[in-house]
């Protein structure tokens, strides 16, 4: 039976890669199928595919769902009253006519976006005013989206629904996710910081398109914020305020993401208008978050039938048959095989790679903390150098130039802060 279930996932990674089936839906068939060919029943209370599988399994990660919405909602309200438009433009007239530091002013604003929320939302946040603005002074088109992507990069460790996902995927508390969390940002800052430096200054200056010039300069200093729409200077602590509440007070992740939609809406809003401003945000956030809770629920389901005892018994003995133990190999092995997290491949956490992190644990072969290790890692690469993804997709198509372009240029950094996270989690958890 172990035989039948990894020839299923193989024919799940060929129908996901080739765009036979939305990944979704792939991953709900999927889920179907491994519960089958582990022996469980159609029906019944226990282990069987519509109680344990499809309904229990569908709200496995409903905790994490809840937290994408409310990172999507937050966005929404970060983009409709200025938030993230006002931290760019600042970071853009501080950092005048040089490139470098445009670029690493607009690398942070990206990562507290990424923070805030991941994926496309957070490119579009930092990239409508940052990429015009790089290219503006001198930038190289791929290097613009790149840095977009790099700074999402960068802010990943600290994305509260990432956070959330993994606890529940992993039956791991939040506070062991948090502390690896904090080990591998200093990898990913450091490495999108070496990304802009090197690239902008290997590069050189390529001027092409720039943002518009305001047309009367005088009345930039007698109404410049009303004409701009600038948020006020303590709003945009924004993005901080569910950051420091879950990394430093420790508070839950739900009520910390409340606590930045309260905050956005207090000091940008006029209290008359607290009430439709929150809701029109709300829908918005739900239209963002429809794509990844679909895929989340799928997801649940996949995690639920990787589970189940049959599946459990059958992948045992191929899983201690072929999984590396020796530290050295460990590293070298899964350093070697990064790529399969990108085109929606085999180790995509938010993919087949959540069935395989889900199977891993249950058979106990490496520890939750291990595993947590190795597919955050890859989660670093899946969320930057992923021609497939939207973040990539769309930062790239908004500068100019081709997603594969933007993947080669920062692969590289991605790869390095990976195999920095496998090496600590081999260290700290083999």
């Amino acid at each position: 039976m172990g035989i039948a279930i990894i020839v299923i996932m193989a024919i799940g990674v060929a129908l996901i890669l080739t765009g036979k089936l939305p990944t979704a839906f792939a991953l709900v068939l999927l889920a179907v199928a491994i519960a089958l060919a582990g022996g469980a029943s159609f029906v019944g209370a226990e282990n069987s595919v519509l109680t344990t599988v499809v309904q229990n399994g569908a709200i496995t990660l409903a905790s994490t769902m809840v937290a994408i919405l409310l990172g999507s909602w937050l966005g929404s309200l970060m983009r409709d009253t200025a938030i993230a438009s006002t931290l760019v433009r600042k970071t853009v007239e501080f950092g005048g006519d040089r490139p470098v530091v445009i670029a690493l002013g607009v690398l942070v604003i990206s990562a507290l976006c990424g923070a805030v929320t991941g994926s496309a939302p957070a490119a579009l946040l930092a990239g409508v005013i940052g990429i015009p603005a790089m290219i503006a002074v001198g930038v190289p088109k791929v290097t613009a989206a790149g840095t977009i992507l790099m700074g999402i990069g960068a802010g990943v460790p600290f994305e509260l629904p990432v956070w959330q996902f993994f606890s529940t995927a992993l039956h791991l508390p939040i506070p062991q996710v948090r502390s690896f969390m904090i080990l591998l940002f200093p990898f990913a800052a450091a490495a999108a910081v070496a990304y802009v430096i090197v690239e902008t200054r290997r590069r050189g200056t390529v001027h092409a398109w720039s943002l518009a010039s305001p047309a009367d300069g005088t009345r930039v200093v007698t109404s410049r914020r009303r004409r701009l729409g600038d948020a006020p200077w303590f709003a945009l602590l924004t993005p901080l305020v569910p950051i420091v509440l879950a990394l430093v007070l420790q508070v839950p992740i739900i009520p910390s993401l409340l606590a930045g939609v309260l905050f956005a809406v207090v000091t940008t809003t006029r209290p008359a208008l607290w009430g439709t401003t929150m809701l029109r945000s709300l829908y918005d956030g739900f239209k963002v978050a429809a794509p990844p809770i679909t895929l989340f629920i799928a997801i649940g389901m996949l995690l639920a039938a990787v589970g189940l005892p049959g599946s459990v018994a059958a992948l045992r003995p191929i899983v201690e048959a072929v999984a590396p133990t020796n530290i050295w190999l460990y590293v070298i092995v899964f350093s070697v095989l990064v790529p399969l997290c990108l085109y929606r491949g085999p180790l995509n956490i938010f993919g087949l790679g959540a069935g395989i992190a889900g199977a891993m644990t249950a058979i106990g072969f490496y520890s939750p903390m291990a595993v947590l290790g190795l597919m955050t890692s890859y989660n670093q690469v899946f969320g930057v150098a992923d021609p497939t993804s939207t973040q990539t997709v769309w930062a790239s198509q908004y500068a100019g130039v081709s997603p594969q372009a933007v993947m080669l240029r920062v692969l590289p950094y991605v790869w390095v802060v990976a195999i920095a996270g496998i090496i600590l989690s081999a260290v700290k958890y083999l």
